[in-house]
């Protein structure tokens, strides 16, 4: 995702600064070209020869090295540079970047740069609740900078409370977030439907299937990376929710009906990728049905149909996509669907084809729309979720 980026990654003196190297190395493991700058209290807990091994570029600590190249060193990597990010971000430094002192590399580069800028602080628990903390923090956002909540917890110094950095897993999806893809979903509402349904038998079984949401989360996911403020309604999965999503978790097809007509007025564009259950018992037991000798018959009904009701009641302009997932005849059942419930789009794929399906990292799908079929080749679950994002926003221009 961030192949051929330019990531500067600032690390000041604190003791979370052993946190930076495993960013670093998840940076440049997606493919980004990774700029350390160190500020001198930095190197005394870390040494700058571990970013050089794991970027293989010249860690950078000092504004008049007579080692540079003759051009100026900060704001060459200002011009350059795809995003920057301090983590972790001392009070010290965050008050010198609040207030526009420039006095060593790393203030003197992110002065220089127009790029985003995501601030991770890291310090004692008194240090971050101080007024003069959280008021340097604020003109930080006020100048456009993204400043990551402090995580809370058990601190070096002994204390309990606020003032952890983040881990690198979290702060990469900032990275992400900064600059992996174009902002061309910025502004639009998107409701996303993910994972299975449970439909309860007794108070130990219920009926379900093999979903396990990952396609709906990377949908959701990517849509958040490009921009949009995105609702996803979850089954119950194993998976982690994605960042800068609200997650609605449900359990049932009867729930997930109802958190998605209560929020699908307010989207400009919903994807129905959840496996909801298409009936459910009838009647439920209240105690635990007992084993019999004999055989046991559940009385079925069905679920509610909810991208039958969201075609049904699509206002205009919204954009509607559904899933198909079928084991045979998947192109006349998926266009049948596409105009029973009078949807734009309609993601089909085969469960009996490999590589797609319920569970894998990676899926083969068809785009059908009303006048053409694409079908991909196979692909990661984000980089599908991409492909999808981006029929569906030029399908949406001619609504």
């Amino acid at each position: 995702m961030l192949k051929g980026k330019t990531i500067i990654l600032g690390v000041t003196g604190g003791i979370a600064a052993y946190k930076s190297a495993a960013l670093a190395s998840l940076l440049v493991k997606t493919g980004a070209n990774v700029h350390v700058i160190m500020t001198e209290h930095a190197k005394e807990f870390i040494a700058p020869l571990t970013f050089e091994a794991l970027t293989k570029n010249r860690c950078l600590t000092d504004t008049f090295d007579r080692n540079h190249e003759y051009s100026t060193e900060h704001v060459e990597l200002g011009k350059c540079a795809d995003a920057v990010i301090v983590a972790p971000a001392t009070a010290n430094v965050i008050a010198k970047l609040a207030h526009g002192i420039a006095d060593d590399m790393l203030t003197t580069t992110i002065l220089a740069c127009k790029c985003p800028k995501i601030i991770a602080p890291a310090m004692n628990t008194r240090m971050y609740e101080n007024p003069v903390t959280q008021d340097n923090m604020e003109l930080l956002r006020k100048y456009g900078m993204e400043v990551v909540e402090a995580a809370s917890g058990w601190l070096a110094c002994g204390d309990v409370g606020a003032g952890k950095m983040p881990e690198p897993d979290e702060l990469f999806q900032y990275i992400l977030k900064a600059c992996a893809f174009p902002k061309d979903m910025d502004g639009m509402k998107v409701l996303v439907t993910a994972g299975p349904t449970r439909e309860i038998i007794d108070p130990v079984r219920y009926v379900t299937n093999h979903s396990t949401g990952k396609m709906g989360y990377s949908i959701a996911k990517i849509c958040a990376l490009r921009g949009a403020e995105v609702t996803l309604v979850s089954g119950k999965t194993s998976l982690k929710p994605p960042a800068f999503v609200q997650v609605v978790p449900v359990t049932t097809a009867k729930d997930m009906y109802e958190a998605v007509v209560s929020r699908s007025k307010e989207a400009d564009i919903v994807i129905k990728a959840a496996a909801v259950a298409d009936y459910r018992p009838k009647t439920v037991s209240e105690e635990k049905i007992k084993k019999s000798d004999g055989q046991m018959t559940l009385e079925m009904e069905r679920t509610e149909d909810i991208l039958g009701y969201l075609g049904a009641h699509k206002r205009e302009g919204q954009f509607l996509c559904g899933f198909s997932m079928e084991t045979e005849h998947m192109l006349e059942n998926s266009r049948a669907k596409l105009k029973k419930k009078n949807v734009d789009m309609i993601v089909a794929n085969n469960l009996k084809v490999q590589g797609a399906g319920f569970g894998t990292d990676t899926n083969i799908v068809t785009i059908i729309t009303e006048n053409k079929e694409t079908e991909l080749e196979i692909l990661s679950k984000d980089e599908v979720a991409d492909r999808i994002l981006n029929e569906i926003l030029k399908n949406k221009k001619k609504l």
